[in-house]
């Protein structure tokens, strides 16, 4: 693939509805946006503001998996939705419709055409409902409201007390929500629309009511990927070797397997990466004979950055017998550095095909619990087909054609940059779509390779305990679709399930009432439980929620030079940082190396291996990516934290404990502050280390020894 040699800035992993990314309004959206003061919930007595979209319309589709089309092919609904809307409204600017996990899709809208859309919407008979599109006040994401609210009693409150509240209100229960013991998913009998929020608020007064809040069906970003075109021409320069080097940090054969990849884990030991950059390294080859060849004199002078992982497994047994649950998008375990971490659930009331985990990702309304969401946390065959020809049309569509599919993303380059060439915006739209659109798609299976990857035939990369194992628990559907009362189910589902660690790598979702008491409600009744969460990458001065919620350890980001990755949220909530990634220091390389999706062959057909690199992969196809975010720190500290639990086999420590060692055992030493940091907190200098960096750099080692000496 030619990378072209504009300025325009790549993000990554950006979910959204609105195709690729999502554009700016037009300035009547905006004036009508602002005057819709009166949309809001409501989160510990404080306003949070919300707007109405006027570019978008939201759709409720029937129960239907699928629908034909004329000639006979099965296709997903919300693609039987985008043909109707072209072949019955006419317009020079065609309504794009993009799903929003299997049940939702938004459709976007322009000018006057939005009623004419909106009435074709209506008419097809397997469309439910439409809904409006919310947003926050200052970001472009997309929030669904049906009517449903999760509304949790007073656990003292009778029945009879319960049911008169609900009378009083207009609600009835859908249904109670699975391992809660008082929440309720309800919906009001008298209102819709944007509605539903003034009555999720008037029940905040409700006595007898503990938590309240509207069940939002939102689309999460997760920006963790920020490059520039020329970056990743210069390392697309190295080409792309199918060998891969032989690692040059060997681990304790004893507990571990050899990893041939192991030498570009920089977060587990970061002196192999380092003394190659100190040298003149002119291809890919030349790299792999680096990592093989550690140079002694050099070595001394390093300054580690990493969490010191390599050294903790000489001490512990690589996480054995803990169990962690990682709360993600598509977790593709069968991944051949995964199938050996797979948990195997073992509950008597698990249901008949319940083996590794479970999808909340669609939510659901059903009698029997055993079918709401499924039993495979996998990519299914529907979602397979959509993505796949997506990824397919990258490689094979001409430019044109390519711009052709994708007009309001073409349309938005061309005007912001000019001197663009055709083939430049394509390719740059290429680069999205693949990695974005597709490949953050299974952004739970980097978060699993992260903690517990455990190659085969030393082939492949090492999480950070690849002894633990992962139970994978979906709670994000295609395009980042997140539903608040799927996902407090999947939270106590992974604890009922004998989770030993949660790990939360969500992006940044509305902080509710619901959440925050159920988290609560989770840490109170398992003492042991410790939840670990991405602080967010907003390179905001606060932490994001989950991650800012009480009990829950709130991890920021470092890159490979000791210094906060620059879009690392930072300050009030932060608890401790680890390694997450900086794609631009240096390149590629500066990213932390886990498990993909992309290697499957349903992506491939058709589609010769390529011979450069089309993405932030590692290898031709994307078994191994590199990334960055908090989404990745956070995972580091849970496998640092299986650690720790492996070497306490009776389980005699509690939460409080192992974050008591993981701070102590904490350190600044190998952490930089930039020149603008100390710049902009010259007045605190005794507190900038801490306001940056919480409690410091997790040390995996000094942590480990510490559990040792305690148990």
């Amino acid at each position: 693939m030619k990378l072209f040699t504009t300025s325009i800035v790549l993000t990554g992993f950006v979910w959204s509805s609105f195709g690729i990314f999502s554009l700016p309004r037009n300035r009547t959206a905006i004036a009508q946006l602002q005057k819709q003061s009166d949309l809001f919930y409501l989160y510990k007595g404080q306003r949070i503001p919300l707007n109405q979209r006027q570019d978008a319309i939201a759709v409720s589709f029937k129960n239907l998996p699928t629908t034909r089309s004329l000639g006979g092919t099965t296709i997903p609904l919300y693609q039987q939705l985008q043909q109707d809307l072209q072949r019955n409204v006419r317009s020079t600017t065609p309504p794009i419709v993009n799903p929003l996990g299997d049940n939702y899709a938004v459709v976007t809208v322009t000018g006057e055409s939005g009623k004419m859309i909106q009435q074709s919407i209506q008419q097809q008979p397997y469309v439910q409902s439409t809904l409006p599109v919310l947003s926050r006040n200052s970001q472009e994401d997309v929030i669904i409201l049906p009517n449903e609210i999760i509304l949790s009693f007073d656990p003292k409150l009778s029945q009879q007390q319960r049911q008169t509240i609900l009378e009083q209100n207009n609600l009835e229960i859908v249904r109670k929500l699975r391992f809660q013991r008082d929440r309720y998913l309800v919906k009001s009998t008298v209102a819709d629309g944007t509605r539903v929020l003034g009555v999720a608020n008037q029940l905040t007064n409700v006595k007898g009511v503990s938590s309240v809040t509207p069940n939002f069906v939102q689309s999460v970003s997760n920006r963790n990927l920020e490059m520039t075109a020329q970056q990743i021409q210069g390392f697309e320069q190295w080409g792309l070797d199918k060998s891969t080097p032989k690692t040059v940090a060997q681990a304790s054969q004893k507990t571990l397997p050899e990893s041939n990849l192991l030498a570009f884990g920089w977060h587990l030991n970061s002196i192999p990466l380092k003394q190659c950059l100190q040298q003149e390294i002119s291809s890919w080859a030349a790299l792999q004979t680096c990592l093989q060849s550690p140079t002694a004199a050099t070595k001394s002078r390093i300054t580690r950055t990493d969490i010191r992982v390599t050294e903790a497994w000489k001490h512990s047994n690589g996480g054995r017998g803990v169990v962690v649950a990682v709360l993600d998008s598509l977790i593709q375990w069968d991944h051949p550095d995964l199938a050996d971490s797979l948990y195997k659930v073992q509950a008597a009331d698990k249901c008949p095909d319940e083996v590794h985990g479970w999808d909340f990702s669609s939510g659901g309304n059903h009698d029997d619990p055993c079918k709401i969401g499924d039993s495979d946390t996998r990519v299914n065959p529907t979602e397979l087909a959509i993505l796949g020809s997506q990824f397919q049309d990258t490689f094979q569509l001409s430019d044109a054609k390519l711009v052709q599919q994708y007009p309001r993303e073409f349309a938005y380059l061309r005007q912001r940059y000019p001197q663009a060439s055709l083939e430049d915006i394509a390719n740059y739209i290429r680069f999205i779509v693949r990695t974005n659109k597709i490949g953050g798609e299974f952004h739970g299976t980097y978060v699993s390779g992260t903690i517990a990857a455990k190659p085969k035939n030393g082939q492949g990369l090492l999480g950070v305990a690849p002894n633990a194992k992962i139970l994978p628990v979906r709670v994000f559907g295609l395009n980042g679709s997140f539903i608040p009362s799927a996902y407090i189910e999947a939270l106590g589902y992974a604890a009922d399930r004998g989770a030993d660690i949660i790990n939360l790598s969500l992006g940044s979702i509305l902080p509710t009432e619901a959440e925050e008491s159920a988290i609560a409600d989770l840490l109170q009744a398992y003492p042991k439980l410790v939840i670990v969460a991405a602080a967010g990458n907003s390179s905001n001065n606060s932490v994001a929620y989950p991650a800012g919620y009480p009990g829950v350890l709130a991890v920021g980001a470092t890159n490979l030079m000791g210094q906060r990755a620059p879009y690392s949220n930072y300050g009030q909530g932060l608890d401790l940082v680890a390694p997450g990634g900086d794609l631009g220091t240096p390149n590629l390389l500066g990213g932390i190396p886990t498990t993909g999706g992309t290697w499957l062959n349903a992506f491939w057909q058709g589609i010769p291996d390529p011979t450069s690199r089309w993405s932030y992969v590692v290898d031709s196809r994307g078994k191994y990516w590199w990334v960055q975010g908090t989404s990745f720190a956070a995972p580091a500290v849970a496998g640092v934290v299986a650690l720790m639990k492996a070497e306490d086999p009776q389980r005699l420590l509690k939460r409080d404990r192992f974050i008591s060692i993981l701070k102590s055992t904490a350190s600044y030493q190998a952490l930089t502050i930039t020149d603008a940091e100390a710049k902009t907190y010259s007045s605190q200098p005794g507190k900038i280390r801490q306001h940056l960096f919480g409690s410091g750099l997790v040390n995996a080692d000094a942590a480990v020894r510490l559990v040792k000496r305690r148990r």
